[in-house]
């Protein structure tokens, strides 16, 4: 048994995630379809049964469709039609369509959702994984790193009881106030914009479609306001807090019905919850120390006018999960886990950026400065579309196309299967039937090193793929785990180092 094996038994776990919200959820599972033993410590009882979040993309929807749960959530999901800015005279400022139908994910570009419901879907597909252990009520308050991987100590919140357990590998999953982050002494980069919001959810009690289906950000330099609907009869209201507001009273009843008084009064509704949050936009400086990480909150917060604060943590765990998983397996040195934050931080940090300048359009509070903006912005309606940032620089090979780095579209096959259902939670080889049969023939061991390299050879005869591979002037793309290229090869030579690269990489004794 090698000495890395030998380490790794020596751990109680291979894997313990601090907290169960969203992004620990997700990782979770990602790290349990990999066969990993996971350690979750939740400090809290109970999913909190209010919503928070309330948006994810259709790149989160792969996610979710690779642990199993799409179809459980899809019932209960809205498709936003996207959001308009408009000025305190209603005049469009921003105009932000969301395509309605299925996209090149596979899925709709934008889902309004229930967190709770996200939540729960989550946690009882990790009921069924025998290698997931869950404690809840467990408060983590020490982290000691050892040669072979780190001790943890807890104390389980309903009797005082202490323990500890030992896991190679630590993920704070543990939101803004992190307490992983500050065991690795990690520093936030602040983008600079904190501004105080009151955040209420209502329930209508009938069918309001005045109200529309697009969410609104009213750029009103009295009181910026932000209207979303969610699923059902769910919709929300974010009502900026100003100067001179009475902070005892913002989540008052009276206070709330006062300022949705041009939508919707306690005949129309009733109050779900209201809480007052500060929008941060901050950048953990430093997501891995060794054998902790960071994801979600903890490394990364932002204001919420993009609806990218939870995506941005189901696209940490599904970065980081297939490469935890490849290093634990002895299949990759760990450092592959510091292309994490390489390719990470620069790809949330666009989204960051572009929510902070957005949020300056809708909290420009200042009258003259908000005539000025609504002056310069008269001329033409701006049409904004949504970022595709590239990964940074990791573990992916770049070519001049420039796909590679981007995640890779998921096509219906000529069978009506999804392309990652066929694929499964692994690297695919998608390559033009011809040459794949040609690389067949000549090494007919490919096929069963590939296999052992958890490498799925698709051959390019379905119509999706034969016109992506074509579009690119490509024989192949070789796609990662979490659905973004790994490199594309338009010639044969190209090739052979894709599969180069990636069977010894992934399975070192196939080499």
């Amino acid at each position: 048994m090698s000495d890395q094996l030998i380490a790794a038994h020596a751990c109680d776990y291979d894997v313990a995630i601090i907290g169960l919200g969203p992004t620990g959820a997700t990782l979770a599972n990602l790290l349990a379809l990999q066969g990993l033993r996971v350690l979750v410590l939740e400090r809290d009882k109970d999913i909190f049964a209010l919503p928070r979040a309330v948006h994810f993309d259709g790149e989160c929807m792969r996610v979710f469709q690779t642990i199993g749960i799409a179809d459980t959530l899809l019932p209960n999901l809205f498709v936003g039609p996207g959001m308009k800015f408009v000025n305190a005279a209603g005049k469009l400022l921003i105009d932000w369509q969301r395509p309605t139908g299925i996209g090149a994910h596979g899925w709709c570009a934008s889902y309004k959702f229930h967190q709770p419901d996200l939540e729960n879907a989550l946690r009882e597909r990790l009921a069924s994984q025998p290698t997931v252990d869950i404690r809840l009520r467990h408060e983590v308050f020490a982290l000691d790193e050892t040669a072979d991987g780190v001790q943890l100590r807890f104390e389980h919140t309903s009797c005082g009881k202490l323990g500890r357990a030992s896991a190679r590998y630590v993920v704070g999953c543990d939101g803004a106030r992190s307490i992983a982050r500050r065991f690795m002494g990690t520093e936030l980069t602040d983008l600079q914009s904190h501004e105080r919001w009151v955040v209420v959810d209502v329930l209508l009690d009938a069918a309001r479609p005045d109200l529309g289906d697009f969410s609104i950000q009213y750029c009103d330099p009295a009181r910026p306001t932000t209207y979303t609907r969610g699923p059902g009869n769910r919709r929300r209201w974010e009502i900026m807090v100003m100067p001179g507001d009475d902070a005892a009273q913002l989540t008052s009843s009276e206070w709330l019905w006062d300022k949705l008084a041009r939508w919707i009064t306690p005949a129309d509704a009733r109050l779900e919850r209201s809480a007052v949050y500060t929008f941060h936009s901050v950048v953990a400086n430093g997501w891995r120390r060794g054998r902790l990480l960071l994801a979600g909150d903890a490394a990364h917060q932002t204001p919420p006018f993009m609806g990218q604060g939870m995506a941005a943590g189901i696209r940490d765990a599904s970065n980081l999960a297939w490469k935890l998983g490849a290093v634990l397996r002895g299949e990759a040195a760990d450092t592959l886990l510091d292309s994490y934050e390489a390719e990470r931080s620069p790809h949330v940090r666009e989204f960051i950026e572009t929510a902070v300048q957005l949020g300056s359009v809708i909290q420009t509070t200042h009258p003259d400065l908000a005539n000025a903006r609504d002056c310069e912005m008269a001329d033409a309606i701006r049409n904004f579309v949504t970022p595709q940032p590239k990964l940074g620089p990791g573990e992916w090979r770049d070519e001049p196309s420039g796909t590679a780095g981007h995640i890779a579209p998921q096509p219906r096959l000529d069978d009506g299967e999804l392309l990652d259902d066929r694929v499964g939670y692994r690297f695919a080889l998608l390559a033009r039937p011809e040459v794949l049969a040609d690389l067949l023939r000549e090494d007919p061991e490919l096929r069963g090193a590939a296999e052992r390299a958890n490498v799925e050879l698709v051959a390019g005869e379905h119509a999706a793929i034969r016109e992506w591979l074509a579009s690119l002037d490509a024989l192949a793309v070789l796609i990662r785990p979490d659905r973004y290229v790994f490199g594309v090869a338009r010639f044969r030579h190209e090739l052979e180092e894709l599969l180069q690269q990636a069977l010894p990489r992934l399975h070192p004794e196939s080499a």
